[in-house]
């Protein structure tokens, strides 16, 4: 649905910045995965998410730069301590390098993307997956050719969502803030665009809200199509 509001715009964003882990990939194999080296505690796997995002904010305020995949190595055998479960840094890697590695996309998300690029819509995912790690998880999960541009943070050394992010993301597309759209399933990741001077549609996947102290974003839809067939009646 879009939010009913005079000020929304229904012209065109220049470039569709994609999120991608949750937001085009389902983590269902990597939910199961943990769930495993955690003794069967799937139910810890948000921890384990939530921790490494907070874990990789901490890296970046601290002016430092470690690859996702280790901060969540990190975050695993963070969790897995606190439930008297040892994983060594070898082992968590691995496992974690692995499991985000082969992803599949959610059921709606191939058609959506063929129906922006058929709409001339530019499409840039946009993720705090390192280069090497979202080349592998687009070639596993047959996404490459959908996309003008893979940009990851890993190239400006700070993740989202630090304002000068998302700045960068603009720049590196040559367009102005206001003419990017982030697309994403994380109420932090949207509340950061808009913050930082972009548009944004929030994909209200299983378990995830929109940050009530953020601006109002323009979309919100269930899923990708949804998402698309408001798009493509943007002018």
């Amino acid at each position: 649905m879009k939010n009913n509001s005079e000020s929304i715009e229904t012209r065109r964003p220049k470039v569709l910045f994609f999120d991608v882990n949750e937001t085009l990939l389902d983590l269902t194999p990597m939910k199961k995965r943990v769930g495993e080296v955690l003794e069967g505690k799937e139910e810890v796997l948000s921890l384990w998410f939530t921790t490494m995002l907070h874990y990789s904010l901490v890296t970046s305020a601290s002016g430092h730069y470690k690859p996702f995949g280790h901060i969540g190595a990190a975050a695993l055998q963070m969790v897995a301590a606190n439930n008297n479960i040892t994983i060594s840094e070898e082992k968590a890697r691995k496992i974690i390098a692995e499991s985000m590695q082969n992803l599949p996309p959610h059921p709606e998300v191939k058609e959506a993307l063929t129906q922006l690029k058929k709409e001339g819509y530019k499409l840039v995912a946009f993720t705090n997956s390192s280069n090497e790690g979202l080349k592998k998880q687009f070639e596993n999960a047959e996404l490459t050719a959908y996309f003008d541009e893979r940009l990851s943070v890993e190239d400006t050394g700070k993740f989202k969502p630090f304002t000068d992010t998302y700045a960068w993301g603009a720049h590196k597309m040559g367009v102005k803030l206001e003419e990017c759209m982030l697309i994403a399933a994380h109420g932090w990741d949207v509340a950061g665009a808009l913050w930082a001077g972009w548009r944004a549609a929030f994909i209200s996947r299983p378990g995830q809200q929109i940050f009530p102290l953020a601006p109002k974003t323009e979309i919100v839809a269930t899923n990708l199509k949804k998402v698309a067939d408001i798009l493509v009646t943007y002018k």
